[in-house]
């Protein structure tokens, strides 16, 4: 038998019962909703704030929220279709330029990388020449390419963009873009925004590393100008899954104008190559920032 104040006890804490539940099921909720909360608002977070560089990658909003938040800078990288010898794919300028463009914005902090332009003038299609005697190699008149390059510049300036970045992985190219760069100036003289032609990317990938190479020792007709030891490294230190190495030998076996190949890749490596890529970045990072820092403002 429970003693008399044992009983008042134990009818106070039938009556509170209610209470405490209706007190537990309302924590419960409050609980549930702050926790759903603090999800969403870190779901927002991670999405106002993308990791990628790419343009491809993002939404509108996220561009648009980063043009706001003062990331104005964008590099238009331009690639090309074109053999590379029986070795190395025909997207090699493409893959080369879109990496080393996204190393370069993540660099300088403050940009973002528009889609590669792979379509460029290669040479005569009919009666073809040059890469266009292999297969697969497409090459589209002058006229197109400088027409793709405006376009694109001339959107990406609608958009707020200050400063547009011409970089090119190949050299045929080199001087309609860098027209083409003079020719926007004119016609923006009244504008904020600026192009630059960046020929400080070709200058690393060609010049610079050819004499890298040599410095170490490596012989011109080794280290090549197209698909030799120099390119084919470069490419390895990029992708190595687009060199077939059972057949750096064969091409090093058959060089010349039937092979598609000046040089001998069969001693490249993925170690000499990042020599060249961290060039090109480097050099690339300095001359963009050397063009924004002189820009008018």
């Amino acid at each position: 038998m429970l003693m008399p104040h044992h009983a008042d006890l134990a009818s106070e804490n039938r009556a509170l019962l209610p209470r405490r539940k209706h007190f537990l099921i309302n924590w419960s909720r409050s609980a549930s909703t702050l926790l759903l909360t603090a999800c969403t608002l870190c779901y927002q977070g991670v999405q106002a704030a993308p990791s990628s560089v790419y343009l491809d990658d993002l939404t509108w909003t996220e561009v648009r929220d980063t043009l706001d938040a003062g990331t104005t800078t964008i590099i238009i990288p331009v690639g090309g279709t074109e053999q590379n010898g029986p070795h190395m794919a025909l997207g090699k300028h493409n893959i080369r330029v879109q990496v080393l463009s996204g190393r370069i914005a993540a660099k300088l902090g403050n940009a973002l990388v528009a889609p590669v332009i792979s379509y460029v003038p290669e040479g005569r299609v009919s009666p073809p020449s040059g890469h266009m005697r292999f297969a697969g190699t497409i090459s589209i008149p002058d006229d197109a390419f400088v027409a793709v390059l405006a376009g694109a510049a001339r959107s990406l300036k609608q958009h707020g963009f200050l400063n547009i970045v011409f970089i090119g992985d190949h050299g045929s190219y080199q001087t309609q873009m860098k027209d083409v760069a003079q020719r926007l100036n004119r016609e923006w003289s009244t504008s904020k925004t600026r192009a630059h032609y960046v020929s400080a990317y070709y200058r690393a990938a060609s010049d610079d590393f050819t004499q890298a190479l040599r410095a170490r020792g490596l012989p011109g007709d080794q280290i090549g100008t197209h698909a030799g030891l120099a390119d084919t490294s470069l490419m390895l230190a990029v992708d190595p899954t687009r060199v077939r190495a059972d057949q750096m030998r064969v091409s090093s076996g058959t060089t010349g104008p039937s092979s598609g190949v000046s040089g001998d890749p069969a001693q490249s490596s993925a170690a000499l190559g990042r020599i060249g890529t961290d060039m090109i970045v480097d050099k690339s990072v300095q001359s963009i920032l050397e063009a924004i820092a002189a820009r008018p403002h």
